[in-house]
């Protein structure tokens, strides 16, 4: 899988010009991406996550639209409407900022309840209906949602359902001394993001999620995969476990962080790296394991650690 490792490469290397010290965040997002689900940043303000989802769009040749969440944001402002054109006497569909290839849902927990829930056919579907009538979005749609995990104030939490719809979960961070550093220096002049340039087509976008198909999964890590799912659902701390569509995500994710490295093939360590991203936004703890400031992430850990990886070599 040479060509999947050389095309991750020049989308992390150019991402990199503007977002310094994430390489590996930035590989998860590409992996989500080419196996054609959605991001969820949980971060706090002012880290990058506009920046990356930028970049990322420079940097593979797609479209990209920005819509900043807001309590009267409304559905129609993401989806678009129906005008009435004067002059011929008709309703004309005005297309929406949904209509493109990358769409970042800046602080998506600050729109209603309402607005949220215009995203999850998108997100599933890829289409929308308005009035009913049905539009078919791009075939690389891609949403990347941001919410800020410490400020809770004029905010509506996402529903179990939509955050289902998102294949990971992650978060930017903040910076080493270092990285920090070396972002001061190359924003002294101008901001990197003005001078990005593409790195690839979208011809080359189709080749590497053909050949994200063709990575090998083995009936052992299929298997390894339903057994740490079904342990989220029968932990005694947890009261709602991953759904099937996590395992999914566990699945498809595992195969293009694979090839994403060279290989035709999934090995246990690929899923036990994205376990957390994937199921912890996924399951709901029981009152009682919040009491004891119990965590999504320490149980997941306690799971991996318990729960046998198949032996598979490196053939």
């Amino acid at each position: 899988m040479a060509i999947l490792e050389n095309f991750a490469r020049k989308i992390i290397e150019n991402v990199s010009k503007v977002i310094v010290g994430k390489e590996t965040v930035v590989e998860k997002i590409l992996a989500s991406m080419l196996s054609d689900g959605h991001v969820l940043l949980n971060d706090v303000p002012g880290v990058g996550k506009t920046m990356l989802a930028r970049a990322l769009s420079v940097s593979v040749g797609l479209n990209f639209n920005r819509v900043q969440c807001t309590p009267d944001l409304l559905p129609s402002d993401i989806t678009g409407l129906n005008i009435l054109d004067v002059r011929h006497n008709e309703f004309v569909f005005k297309k929406g900022p949904i209509f493109t290839d990358i769409l970042l849902a800046d602080e998506i927990n600050r729109a209603t309840p309402r607005t949220q829930s215009a995203l999850l056919q998108a997100m599933a579907e890829r289409q929308v209906t308005v009035d009913g009538t049905t539009y078919s979005l791009s075939k690389h749609f891609f949403v990347i949602a941001t919410q800020n995990p410490v400020e809770f104030e004029g905010t509506f939490p996402l529903p179990e359902a939509q955050l289902d719809r998102f294949s990971i979960c992650v978060s930017l961070g903040y910076l080493g001394r270092d990285d920090e550093m070396r972002m001061l220096r190359k924003l002294e002049k101008i901001h990197p993001i003005d001078s990005l340039k593409p790195v690839c087509d979208i011809q080359e976008l189709d080749e590497a999620k053909q050949n994200v198909k063709q990575i090998y999964i083995d009936d052992s890590i299929l298997d390894y995969i339903i057994r740490i799912v079904s342990r989220t659902r029968e932990h005694e701390d947890i009261a709602l476990g991953a759904s099937p569509r996590g395992a999914i995500a566990l699945m498809e994710i595992s195969r293009s962080l694979a090839g994403l490295r060279g290989r035709d093939y999934v090995l246990p360590d690929d899923v036990k790296e994205i376990v957390i991203d994937v199921l912890a936004h996924r399951i709901i703890l029981k009152p009682e394991a919040r009491l004891m400031r119990k965590t999504k992430q320490e149980i997941l850990n306690y799971i991996l650690q318990t729960e046998e990886a198949p032996i598979k070599s490196e053939t």
